[in-house]
């Protein structure tokens, strides 16, 4: 499976970040050889044994969830999980925030762009901006830049597992 950074698609979500002033914004998509539903994939990412380490670390800060949970969110039933807050949800998207308001994580479904049947699985992420730089402009805090690329080395490891377990169900 190849997971390729991308660009947002048209009607994502996510798009209402690209554009803020500084904001870090990414999207990662890989394909997949069966239709996946939005609510399989997002059930499906939020329960996959390397996400589940960090839900782990989640429960020891007291923001722990379960696979039920996963499921609620997924199929609409919830707007809170572990960590986040349902911001915005679309028939095959969901943009959920963290509970400090600094992060955004995006799952969305949509067509193969090579035309072949299966499913095209997005991930993407922002951080909107929590510290200023020198000239009072917005920017991602010292931290996040330090670990972005530990968090695109994440992010695509989390979307690599997703798919995986999407591409088993039947």
């Amino acid at each position: 499976m190849k997971i390729v950074a991308s660009s947002l698609p048209g009607g994502a979500l996510l798009a209402r970040y690209r554009d803020m002033a500084g904001a870090y914004t990414d999207c990662f998509t890989v394909s997949v050889e069966r239709v996946v539903s939005s609510a399989e994939y997002i059930e499906a990412f939020y329960t996959t044994r390397l996400f589940k380490c960090e839900r782990f670390v989640l429960f020891l800060i007291g923001r722990g969830c379960t696979d039920e949970d996963a499921r609620k969110l997924a199929r609409g039933e919830a707007d809170k999980f572990a960590a986040w807050t349902v911001e915005a949800r679309g028939a095959d998207q969901l943009l959920v925030c963290d509970f400090a308001r600094l992060t955004r994580s995006w799952l969305m479904v949509g067509p193969r762009r090579d035309g072949q049947a299966g499913t095209l699985l997005y991930f993407g992420s922002a951080v909107v901006p929590g510290a200023k730089d020198g000239a009072g402009k917005p920017r991602p805090t010292f931290g996040f830049r330090v670990l972005q690329p530990v968090h695109a080395f994440y992010a695509r490891a989390l979307l690599r597992a997703a798919a995986r377990k999407v591409s088993r169900l039947r």
